[in-house]
């Protein structure tokens, strides 16, 4: 099994990385103590997990610390593909981040500084051990997260952006989750075409009534383009999830027609990619 251990400094980013490893669908626990972990892959092991391990130590274990070696060993031993990953950063970005963030130092009463000086001393032997130590002086969040899934685990595939597809009503509200909305309220409406009327954007005639419009079919065409340059800058600034909000006046006709297209064009255009479809008010009016 892959066991994947996360150590360093604190302030230095291991939650961040841990999150990164938890999208990638792996086992996540941080502050387990170290000598539970041997019994944590065998439980995996016996419920058949997939997907490996990732456990967070740090300073805050104490006196397990100690066992650490012991532990890295048996786990190596039992056939495990163990990584030990330590994140470090500059005494001063690390005393700048604690400000930042008001956060006490998990060491306790004392300075910051001290503080600081005092873990470098106790997860001394755990940097001797690491396979990976990583510099986070420079990085950001969403940098760190980039370089965990590209370069300390490159055979683990990253899990991309997921794109939700709403359709709704703008006459039951505005949808809250919604990070990017189409207003399609300019196009003629189905509902007042008597044998369109009682139909739904899930029917293919009132789908060949929106579509047989030139204004449907290029906003169609700019909103495709839309969702093709900004869903990688998405992606790249770290979001997990985006909801695409399109909406007309009932929610019923021409957003969910829409809604429709949009995910075959994913489908098809940009594959790697999650793409779901919710029709919000389909069943109103």
């Amino acid at each position: 099994m892959d066991v994947i251990i996360i150590t360093g400094l604190s302030g230095s980013g291991k939650s961040t990385a841990i999150h990164a490893f938890e999208d990638m669908g792996m086992f996540c626990s941080d502050n387990l103590p170290v000598v539970l972990l041997p019994e944590l892959v065998r439980i995996m092991r016996e419920t058949k997990q997939s997907g490996g391990i990732v456990a967070g130590i740090d300073a805050r274990e104490g006196e397990f610390l100690e066992r650490f070696s012991e532990v890295h060993r048996r786990l190596v031993e039992e056939g495990n593909n163990v990584r030990v990953i330590f994140l470090d950063a500059r005494d001063e970005v690390l005393i700048r981040r604690f400000s930042e963030t008001r956060r006490r130092h998990p060491l306790g009463d004392m300075d910051v500084p001290l503080a600081i000086r005092h873990e470098r001393e106790l997860l001394a032997p755990l940097r001797a051990e690491a396979n990976d130590c990583i510099d986070t002086s420079s990085m950001n969040v969403h940098q760190l997260k980039q370089h965990v899934v590209k370069h300390v685990n490159p055979n683990q595939s990253e899990k991309r952006l997921v794109v939700t597809l709403l359709s709704f009503g703008f006459k039951y509200g505005l949808p809250l989750e919604a990070d990017l909305l189409f207003d399609l309220r300019f196009l003629p409406n189905p509902f007042f075409v008597p044998e369109l009327s009682t139909k739904t954007g899930l029917d293919e005639p009132v789908r060949e009534y929106v579509f047989n419009q030139a204004d449907a079919l290029e906003m169609l065409e700019r909103m495709e383009g839309m969702l093709n340059f900004l869903i990688p800058l998405y992606e790249k600034e770290g979001k997990a999830y985006l909801t695409v909000a399109v909406g007309c006046t009932g929610g019923r006709h021409r957003s969910v027609a829409f809604a429709h297209r949009m995910k075959s064009f994913m489908d098809e255009k940009m594959p790697g990619y999650q793409a779901f479809i919710r029709h919000r008010d389909i069943e109103k009016g």
